[in-house]
């Protein structure tokens, strides 16, 4: 950033440091005007920067976690604020971790900052941890779906800060998924590590707005409140498309992955491979069972940072290649592609292993993924996506109701 961008920015910040202010209705939040580029909440940097000076200040962050072009961290202490230390989520602060992989603390390279994991020994940051901050940021992009683990850290973040009576500044981005609320509220039953919350596959949510629905509907250990600043994005709402500016995590390393990803992660519940060990994953579906069913074929490898031992390793898997795709189509039906799940049960010959996914004891089990009971057993018995579609109310539709509450965008 040149210099005289910056003292501008700065200036700017000094005569209009402005924070949401939650509405009683949110849905008055006027439509964005026509023409303007979406500018994300850290981009706004004249609204926070002024705000942070003089502060002890920690930060969750990842790759995703830019001003323009440049780390979150980076620019910050460019511009003269006092970060003690950072927390990093799963894949780590800088994003080099294999999913599902456990993250030591370890001190950044980069700044000599102190990164405390809450993706290894704990994932919560302890009364120590948040003693010597007097604010913490959030900047994490996220996708707009229940099983990604963002969301997760976020409601541990927020409860460690009201805990702590100290407060949680959030650099809020786009949903890359904002249009798409669909899927069976999470039956808590199977509340898991990927699934905390009872809210549907795909929730519809900013991070900001997950994080006051979280206040709001006492979903905080104890029913904590935590003290909220929101930096809101610009020019935004929920049906726009947001082509992401860097990937949100290793394995979803393309737009068409992300598009995919509300209907195609569900397969980690499966004995499908879901591209994990290819350079594209979450666009192929395949399994060497499926040889002589399908002409497209693909084999996983051992790749460091993304999939160290994905299902089906060098072995040749066959199946669906949606990397073309067209997902236009999902935004048009505005639901998850529930047939995809439904032909590869179909047509694979050991039906009884097809929701044996040989991973992880969470990520293994379809139930856990779904967040119903009933799925596992609707699939096998052939119902229709109708019948299916039809035990997610009224769970799905009175969410969508309670959502409205906690809306900052149209």
């Amino acid at each position: 950033m040149k210099r005289s961008t910056t003292k501008w920015l700065l200036i700017a910040g000094l005569l209009s440091c402005s924070f949401i202010k939650v509405p009683a209705n949110k849905n008055e939040a006027p439509h964005p005007p026509r023409g303007h580029a979406i500018k994300t909440g850290a981009d706004q940097t004249e609204k926070y920067v002024p705000y942070l000076k003089g502060k002890r200040v920690a930060v969750m962050g990842n790759p995703t976690s830019i001003i323009g072009k440049r780390h979150l961290v980076d620019s910050l202490k460019s511009l003269g604020i006092n970060i003690v230390k950072v927390f990093g989520p799963e894949h780590g602060f800088r994003g080099n971790a294999s999913a599902g992989a456990k993250v030591k603390d370890e001190v950044d390279p980069a700044t000599g900052i102190p990164i405390i994991s809450l993706y290894g020994p704990k994932n919560k940051p302890s009364k120590e941890d948040m003693a010597d901050i007097d604010i913490l940021v959030y900047d994490l992009q996220d996708v707009g779906v229940r099983f990604y683990t963002n969301i997760n850290a976020l409601a541990r973040l927020m409860e460690a800060c009201a805990e702590s009576d100290k407060e949680m500044l959030i650099l809020d981005r786009p949903n890359p998924n904002g249009y798409l609320i669909d899927g069976p509220v999470l039956d808590m039953k199977y509340k898991s590590g990927i699934g905390m919350f009872p809210i549907p596959m795909s929730h519809g949510l900013t991070v900001a707005e997950f994080a006051q629905m979280a206040n709001g509907e006492g979903w905080l250990a104890n029913k904590e409140k935590c003290k909220l600043k929101i930096i809101k994005v610009a020019n935004y709402d929920h049906n726009m498309p947001y082509t992401l500016p860097v990937k949100p995590s290793p394995n979803l390393n393309t737009q068409q992955a992300v598009l995919l990803y509300p209907s195609t992660c569900m397969f980690e519940g499966t004995y499908i491979n879901l591209g994990r060990g290819t350079q594209f994953p979450f666009t192929v579906l395949g399994s060497p069972e499926l040889k002589g069913k399908y002409t497209f074929s693909f084999t996983p490898v051992s790749i460091k940072g993304m999939a160290e031992t994905p299902l089906f390793m060098n072995q040749v898997c066959y199946g669906l290649d949606l990397r073309n795709y067209d997902v236009a189509k999902l935004r048009k039906s505005g639901k998850i592609n529930l047939q995809w799940i439904i032909e590869l049960y179909n047509a694979s010959p050991h039906k009884e292993k097809f929701f044996d996914s040989k991973l992880s004891k969470e990520m293994g089990k379809i139930e856990n993924l779904i967040g119903s009971g009933l799925f596992r057993q609707q699939i096998i018995d052939s119902k229709s996506e109708a019948v299916i579609r039809a035990s997610w109310e009224p769970g799905l539709s009175n969410y969508k109701i309670m959502r409205k509450k906690y809306l900052l965008y149209p």
